[in-house]
């Protein structure tokens, strides 16, 4: 293996994680807990429409491969006459996906809360939204960190499925330098190594933030 190619690699590779894998999973990320925000709420409705609505899109999302909603996503919409670049397309089937997901724990993290602090909402006149906002979901946000955070994970080792809609971020790159160098082996260790890397740093911080609104539950 020629080593010196590993050294003057890793700069390109971390290069292309900062510059491309991180910012595509934290926007996607961002987006996708809104869209779970959302379908969580068309869930909990009462509304038996708005509840299958919800439901269809988690069972959608959950029950088809990632790797397929981005070929649909670039591939497929631009024989309906819509035409997204790569990024665009990246980012809107990673943010589905999450919303997927995340809305299950988003979900589950609401129902969680006691009714109580609902009628207590209710009791001082808060309305319905109003309690929602300032009592039930502060509350939630607390119990889904460690899942969320465990999807914002996944997520970031999910972007290198970018690369099959040629979105240009670390594993593209790897897919470069491999290809240009015919050292196959080496790269893609490399690639993985940087990828255990980020994600090390990024279950500490989940540990970390765990650890702090742990000193606000009472045992």
């Amino acid at each position: 293996m020629d080593w010196q190619l590993a050294v003057d690699s890793f700069w390109p590779l971390l290069r292309g994680a900062l510059i491309g894998t991180i910012p595509l999973a934290l926007v996607s990320f961002a987006f996708g807990l809104v869209l779970a925000l959302v379908v969580a709420l068309l869930r909990l409705s009462p509304n038996a429409v708005l509840s299958w609505i919800g439901r269809a899109y988690v069972s959608a999302i959950r029950g088809t491969p990632l790797l397929v909603q981005l070929f649909i996503i670039f591939y497929g919409l631009p024989q309906l006459g819509i035409r997204l670049e790569p990024w665009p397309s990246a980012i809107i089937a990673f943010s589905m996906n999450v919303g997927g997901y995340a809305a299950e724990v988003i979900r589950a993290a609401i129902l969680s809360v006691p009714k109580g602090q609902w009628e207590a909402g209710w009791t001082v006149g808060m309305s319905p939204t109003r309690t929602l906002g300032r009592i039930i979901l502060p509350q939630a946000a607390r119990v889904s960190v460690p899942p969320l955070s465990n999807t914002f994970i996944s997520l970031v080792k999910d972007t290198s499925l970018a690369v099959v809609i040629l979105v240009t971020e670390m594993f593209r790159k790897a897919q470069e330098i491999a290809a240009s160098s015919n050292e196959f082996l080496l790269i893609y260790a490399e690639a993985a190594l940087i990828y255990w890397m980020f994600c090390t740093v990024l279950a500490a911080g989940q540990n970390a933030i765990e650890k702090r609104l742990d000193r606000y539950v009472a045992h």
